[in-house]
């Protein structure tokens, strides 16, 4: 499904442990991390497309997780052109996203990637509140921070402010140009806890 502007209707998911950090998650044969994230089907609400993509992502029921808050409207990023099928009868350009925040109140053990017959991540670790902002994909890093942004007080409500500690967009973009600037690009995470 892919709205007359070209962009693919989509939910992006941000499981936090209720000490603030984040999963994080790499995708299978790639060496990229994310949030989990999916399409929508076309008679699905976003919160219903959030809930079938956590459980095929995570392996998680709606149990575990508890929703904090959400984007109030769509995000959108713009795919990069060398990702664009131009083939396609519908050509999408990008996505756009309604964000979950979800606290998590399960066990480490209830998180499973291995539950469809094709997974989307291979690896997951817990990571600080703002880690994915230096180390996403590119294309991505402007969708996250927005996200991240508007999800923030709600995970502060849980997690307090030091956990989640509060940083402008501009800190926010010049804390990645840092890190790319010296040479660290996608290194290990603070405080990780790695799951196979």
């Amino acid at each position: 499904m892919i709205d007359p502007d070209g962009y693919r209707p989509n939910v992006g998911i941000v499981l936090m442990h209720p000490d603030g950090r984040v999963f994080w998650a790499r995708r299978v044969r790639r060496d990229g991390w994310q949030f989990p994230q999916g399409g929508m089907n076309s008679d699905e609400t976003p919160i219903e497309a959030m809930y079938r993509e956590l459980q095929e992502e995570t392996g998680l029921l709606p149990g575990h997780v508890d929703v904090l808050g959400a984007t109030p409207g769509w995000l959108r990023y713009r795919l990069p052109s060398r990702a664009i099928r131009r083939n396609d009868r519908l050509v999408c350009i990008g996505q756009k996203q309604v964000w979950f925040l979800l606290r998590f109140t399960g066990a480490d053990a209830d998180l499973r990637l291995d539950l469809t017959d094709k997974p989307e991540f291979d690896h997951w670790r817990w990571v600080d509140f703002w880690y994915p902002l230096e180390h996403v994909v590119t294309f991505k890093r402007g969708v996250y921070a927005r996200a991240l942004q508007h999800l923030a007080h709600f995970a502060r409500e849980v997690a307090g402010p030091r956990a989640v500690p509060t940083i402008s967009l501009e800190a926010q973009r010049s804390r990645g140009r840092s890190a790319r600037a010296a040479g660290q690009g996608p290194g290990p995470a603070r405080r990780p806890v790695a799951q196979d």
